[in-house]
């Protein structure tokens, strides 16, 4: 777990230095700073996404995945907890409208992707905490920039990163033993296709900003996925 408060640190200090330098710099700026951001995103995204083995998987991982979220409400129950770190920072008061859309695209891009999943696998199952210190390293920076577009929404987003990456961390040491390399691939894989979502939000593509949290379910489907397709393949051969 020193590795997921490393993480944290590494975020919250950059986050904080970006809300220094935040009022220094136009809102033109602020928003060429997300577009940029948002490129990256897919970026890193479509890395992951791209390394998948099993297509099928991931289409069935996501389809499953989204509907249970959408069940769960997960987009909306994140949404509400920025809300209410917003109300009670800010106790009623306006500004800061950005909070808890830095909050959420925060959340989701500090803790999806392949270098939370295998670095959280890795750091639970071999002890080895290259992967996150290198992660830390690069959401330092992410964190600096992402603070400046969208204010204190970001620092918060630690809280979140405690609970899924530290949670995924402590899972890895529980299970991860019995996780083939195959299935860690394509979880990274499924993560990628999410941060590419988040991406498009941030860019303002689509008419309706899609609910990429509800979509965080997928993540873990695969785990299910090579048992039963394995089982399934037995019936036919």
């Amino acid at each position: 777990m020193i590795a997921v408060f490393v993480n944290m640190g590494t975020v919250l200090l950059g986050s904080l230095i970006g809300i220094l330098l935040r009022n220094r710099l136009k809102e033109s700026f602020q928003n060429a700073l997300i577009k940029a951001l948002a490129l990256c995103t897919v970026v890193i995204g479509v890395s992951s996404a791209i390394q998948t083995g099993e297509l099928l998987c991931v289409i069935l991982s996501m389809a499953l995945g989204t509907a249970l979220g959408e069940l769960l409400r997960i987009d909306d129950g994140i949404e509400q907890a920025g809300d209410a770190v917003k109300t009670k920072l800010f106790r009623g008061k306006t500004g800061n409208s950005r909070f808890t859309e830095g909050f959420v695209s925060a959340c989701i891009l500090f803790c999806i992707g392949s270098m939370t999943i295998v670095g959280s696998l890795k750091a639970g199952i071999e002890h080895d905490y290259s992967i996150i210190y290198a992660k830390s390293a690069l959401d330092f920076v992410s964190s600096m920039a992402f603070a400046a577009a969208m204010g204190l929404g970001v620092p918060c987003s630690v809280l979140f990163i405690l609970l899924f990456q530290g949670g995924l961390t402590l899972l890895a040491g529980l299970v991860g033993p019995a996780l083939s390399e195959a299935v860690v691939t394509e979880m990274s894989a499924v993560g990628g296709t999410i941060l590419i979502g988040m991406a498009v939000n941030m860019l303002g593509l689509g008419k309706e900003r899609i609910k990429v949290a509800n979509m965080l379910p997928a993540i873990f489907l695969p785990i299910a996925y090579f048992p039963l397709a394995s089982w399934i393949t037995g019936l036919f051969a």
